[in-house]
This record gives C-alpha cells, sequence and structure tokens, in this order.
C-alpha cells in the first residue's frame, strides 16, 4: 500500500540577513510568514514527514543557497531535509548536504544544464535528487503548432504545461510532461511538480496536471500549489498517484496543523507514512 506524505514548504528570502520565510500568490504577491528554523521546528514537532526549503531568489541572483538557514534548521529537525535554490552543481549540491540537506532540488539548473541532474545522481545517488517543476497552463489556439506538446484535457479546455525557471520569472517553452520523462531517464529519484496557475490561490491542486505527470512517470511526485484545505490534500491523495501533498499556507497561517491533516485523512481511509 502506498503510504502517503505530508510536507510543509518554507519559501525563503534571503533579502533580510536571517533569512524570512514567505509566501505568494502565482509567485507574486509576496507576505511574511516567519523564521525559517522556527517554522521547521514546529512543523517536524507536529508530525511531518519531510520539509522542503527553497531558496526562492538565488537562482534569479545568481547566488549560492541559503547555508546558514539549512545549518540553523537541521540542528532540531530529524526529518528529511530538501533544499532547493542556486544549486547549480556538484560543489553546490555538496555544500547542501554538508550543511545538514538530505536531498536537494534543482530546476533552473537542470533545464539549462540537463547533464546536472545525471551529475549529481551519480555522485550522490537518485534518492538525493529532486528536480522541481513549475508548469504553467497553456490553453490551447486555433493557430498554436502543438505538435510537439502532450495536451491534457482539463475542465476549462485543453492545453499543454509550460515550464518556468528562475522562480517563475523565465518560461522556456519546454513541456512539462515531457519534460518530466526526461528527468527520470536523467536518474532522478523524485518530482516536485508546482502548479503556478494554482500557487497560493487556496483553490486546490491542479488535478489533470498531477494525474497526467503521475500516470507518465514512475518517480514519486509531490504536489505542490493550490492547497487551502484538508478537502484538497484528500482530493489529491484520492485522485491521483501522488506520493505527497506539500502545502505552505494553510500551515504557515495556523489554518490546520500537521496533526490535524494526518487525523483527518487516517479516518477517511488515507495510508500516511507516520
Amino acid at each position: 500500500m502506498l503510504c502517503r506524505r505530508i510536507i510543509p514548504c518554507l519559501d525563503c528570502d534571503l533579502a533580510f540577513t536571517e533569512g524570512r520565510v514567505v509566501k505568494g500568490v502565482e509567485f507574486k504577491k509576496i507576505k511574511y510568514a516567519g523564521i525559517p528554523w522556527e517554522l521547521a521546528t514546529k512543523y517536524y514537532e507536529d508530525g511531518a514527514d519531510e520539509i522542503v526549503l527553497l531558496d526562492i531568489t538565488a537562482s534569479q541572483e545568481k547566488r549560492e543557497t541559503m547555508i546558514h538557514v539549512i545549518e540553523k534548521t537541521s540542528e532540531n529537525v530529524f526529518v528529511p531535509l530538501t533544499v532547493g535554490g542556486g544549486i547549480r552543481t556538484i560543489k553546490d549540491a555538496r555544500k547542501a548536504f554538508n550543511a545538514g540537506a538530505d536531498k536537494v532540488s534543482i530546476n533552473t539548473a537542470g533545464i539549462e544544464k540537463p547533464n546536472t541532474i545525471n551529475k549529481i545522481t551519480k555522485y550522490f545517488g537518485s534518492q538525493a535528487c529532486v528536480v522541481a517543476i513549475d508548469a504553467k497552463r497553456r490553453y490551447i489556439t486555433e493557430i498554436e503548432d502543438t505538435t510537439d506538446k502532450i495536451i491534457v484535457e482539463t475542465p476549462e479546455g485543453p492545453c499543454w504545461f509550460e515550464c518556468s525557471i528562475y522562480g517563475g520569472r523565465k518560461f522556456t517553452g519546454i513541456d512539462a510532461v515531457r519534460w518530466a520523462m526526461e528527468v527520470e531517464e536523467r536518474g532522478a529519484g523524485e518530482i516536485l511538480l508546482t502548479s503556478m496557475d494554482r500557487d497560493g490561490v487556496k483553490e486546490g491542486y491542479d488535478i489533470p496536471l498531477t494525474q497526467t505527470i503521475n500516470e507518465i512517470v514512475n518517480l514519486p511526485v509531490i504536489a505542490s500549489g493550490g492547497c487551502g484545505t484538508q478537502e484538497h490534500i484528500l482530493e489529491i491523495f484520492q485522485k491521483t498517484k501522488t506520493s505527497a501533498a506539500l502545502a505552505a499556507s494553510i500551515f504557515h497561517y495556523e489554518t490546520y496543523s500537521i496533526k490535524e491533516i494526518k487525523e483527518y485523512l487516517r479516518k477517511r481511509g488515507i495510508a500516511l507514512r507516520s
């Protein structure tokens, strides 16, 4: 039986020296949420299965990821810690692991230099390499050439999904479903799949996107973007094969605790990791 995971996500903004956790809507409209290591410790104690820390400006600013934040967080957090943002090389990944990360998540570097995925998995193992895919719906028009795109039927109409990089600031023309297939071929151990259309709007995960990628690859997929209620987490687990549900706002602003979410899911027959 597939045991699902509940994963809080901390988007970190290092414009402040100590770092701060923020939450946006569709990768914009940023709002303060707390201190990274304080929130991570709270979520660990509340029963999080894993925790994701994303340095949301590292790639755009072309700098290394937040080593001091990883170090402080790992002092009191003893579940797997995934770190993303600014991981471009084996050296960057090694620094993150030495600081306390269990996995690294790459997006921009993976798309710009796909062999980065192969190198990280070779040196550190597939289980340590998570590839983040930030995907945006592109609805089909009559004049658009979609011969190289995988079309997904949605209640709002047929569309394909475009990958973005640099924290959603640049679009690539790359089909997210095809990229997920390549990511698997290159040896990645997991996919962190974020719907940019649903990010922060609290209307539920993008079921067609998540379902399509879960059916086309054999990797564990973490669903991200859109969680606003415990019902949304139940829905993504009931309607897709996704391995984990990632959420931010509902935990940061105490709509629900992780313990409450897990109790709700167990009562409805969802098998959980812990």
